[in-house]
């Protein structure tokens, strides 16, 4: 019996691969377990094994008092020295219970010397018969529990890693997974729409999580296991894929910088080389696509887009558009957009099926990408070109002088400051500059749709010191626009108006305020004289 016992043990731990400490531990705590429910949880107990025999040893604790005792727990002085027990008051002493029936002789001994103080016999033929049975249940238990506690051990560390298994159920939509000594889930969301499978099938996942059973907070656990969480979906999936894939990689000559995935269409994956004789693209791809074709069929078909990963912005974003050529592009760094010009016959290409091309581009680069065809950008130029020379004293061929220069819309020529707009050769100088400004504010007012177009009348009488009289006279002067105000002297102004000379210096700043050509926290000469009101000092 102690022998098979001993086997026993050896073939669990084994077959299991658990530690056979660890069933020891698990057979002690057995057998202890059943002792207290059996003799009572009042006794001390202690359960010990033998590897010499192979059994596992239980022991009554007895303490020795000075005039009190209970059978079973503790006894007087007088009575352990009645009993020929050398022992003081305070002192443990250890009985070990004999409980199977091959120790009976022992038993029937140990019940003529010590009965009346260990009060065992009523006691060992019960535990005899439940004892293997308790032992056994709990054994089972911690079994399980300590091969739960070694996949998880195993499993733990392979998070982000690939793995391989078969495909043996399918549970409300999720699939289970068989990956050697455990099984995994790979849940509905973390399938891709267009793959199917069927019992037997291989399959290859990502290893997305590894959640021990024993954590408490979470209620949703598997009381049977670890839970193994797989994924198909993720672009961690991709990157392991070529990292085993792909030697370079991972002996770090080869870097992957970035991944955009939609899963189960395409992938863009930007890579970079430390090596300026290895090629990070070929690399990847592999003598006649052999590599990337690998990876592929793992990943049920999926396209795959290499693209070489570049520290400059612009250029990035040039790769990550590929396979389409760029004519032109535009960068805004304060938004964070690329404006791509594409040749009209690769537009379609550019932007690819339902716009994942740039889509992915996007993702990839961290860049907002727009795209335009060469053909759309003409026509928007000439557009803006023929918007600039609509304004009032603006031709042709100063519209295409001024578009050239920089200013390639009316918002831009509104927005500029005349004396800028000055040294546009044949402009006419700083008074024509200004005339043109206004005139490209106009034409944006009266192009705002659906808002109430600003007129000259109103913009004067929102300069400081005009009011309905003072506009009246200024109109009937020749002051019909804020240019022409502006364009004026206060003491033109005071001659022509008959207005007072101070009165006219205010209205001449404000215009200039409001052209963009006047400064007034930096005129404190007008704020000290008092031209301005004192809301606007």
């Amino acid at each position: 019996m102690q022998f098979e016992l001993d086997k026993l043990l050896e073939s669990v731990s084994r077959d299991k691969n658990i530690d056979k400490a660890i069933l020891v531990d698990t057979l002690e705590q057995a057998i202890l377990s059943a002792a207290r429910k059996v003799f009572g949880a009042n006794r001390q107990l202690e359960a010990r094994y033998n590897a010499e025999t192979g059994t596992v040893e239980l022991f009554l604790i007895l303490t020795i008092t000075e005039n009190t005792s209970e059978a079973g727990v503790s006894c007087t002085f007088a009575d352990a020295k009645a009993h020929g027990l050398e022992a003081e008051v305070g002192d443990e002493i250890l009985f070990q219970i004999f409980y199977h029936p091959t120790e009976e002789k022992k038993a029937i001994e140990q019940e003529k010397q010590f009965g009346k103080l260990l009060n065992l016999k009523d006691y060992r033929k019960t535990f005899g018969r439940i004892a293997a049975q308790t032992a056994k249940q709990v054994i089972i238990q911690r079994v399980r529990a300590a091969e739960r506690e070694t996949i998880y051990k195993e499993f733990k560390d392979r998070v982000g890693d690939v793995i391989n298994g078969v495909v043996r159920r399918f549970e409300k939509g999720n699939i289970i997974v068989d990956i050697g000594r455990t099984e995994a889930v790979l849940t509905q969301k973390e399938q891709i729409a267009t793959e199917s499978y069927r019992a037997g099938d291989r399959i290859v996942a990502y290893v997305k999580e590894v959640r021990s059973d024993n954590n408490k907070k979470d209620s949703k656990l598997d009381p049977r296991g670890p839970q193994i969480s797989l994924s198909r979906r993720e672009e961690g999936l991709v990157r392991r894929l070529f990292e085993m894939e792909v030697p370079e990689i991972f002996q770090g000559i080869v870097t992957i910088e970035a991944i955009a995935r939609e899963p189960g269409s395409r992938t863009k994956i930007a890579v970079s080389s430390r090596d300026r004789d290895v090629d990070p693209v070929g690399a990847c791809v592999g003598l006649k696509g052999l590599r990337v074709q690998n990876i592929k069929q793992f990943l049920k078909g999926e396209k795959i887009d290499i693209v070489p990963w570049d520290s400059e912005s612009a250029r990035f974003v040039c790769n990550s558009i590929a396979p389409s050529q760029v004519s032109k592009i535009i960068v805004d760094s304060a938004a964070h957009t690329m404006e791509l010009i594409i040749p009209d016959d690769q537009l379609s290409l550019a932007i690819g099926k339902r716009g994942q091309n740039v889509r992915l581009a996007s993702q990839l680069t961290g860049w907002k990408i727009d795209i335009y065809s060469e053909s759309k950008v003409v026509e928007l130029e000439k557009r803006m070109r023929d918007q600039i020379a609509s304004i009032e004293g603006v031709g042709e061929d100063l519209a295409e002088t001024i578009f050239k220069l920089g200013w390639r819309s009316l918002e831009d020529v509104a927005q500029a400051n005349p004396e800028d707009l000055a040294s546009i050769p044949g402009l006419g100088g700083l008074e024509s500059a200004i005339r043109i400004s206004s005139g490209a504010r106009l034409l944006l007012e009266m192009q705002d749709g659906g808002e109430e177009m600003v007129s000259e009348d109103e913009r004067i009488l929102e300069l400081q010191g005009v009011d309905d009289y003072t506009l009246t006279i200024l109109k009937s002067s020749g002051y019909t626009t804020v240019a022409q105000i502006y364009q004026s002297t206060p003491e033109e102004m005071t001659e022509n108006t008959g207005i007072a000379l101070r009165q006219c210096q205010r209205i001449h700043y404000s215009a200039g305020v409001s052209l963009g050509l006047e400064d007034r926290s930096e005129s404190k000469e007008f704020a000290q004289l008092g031209y301005l009101d004192s809301e606007e000092e």
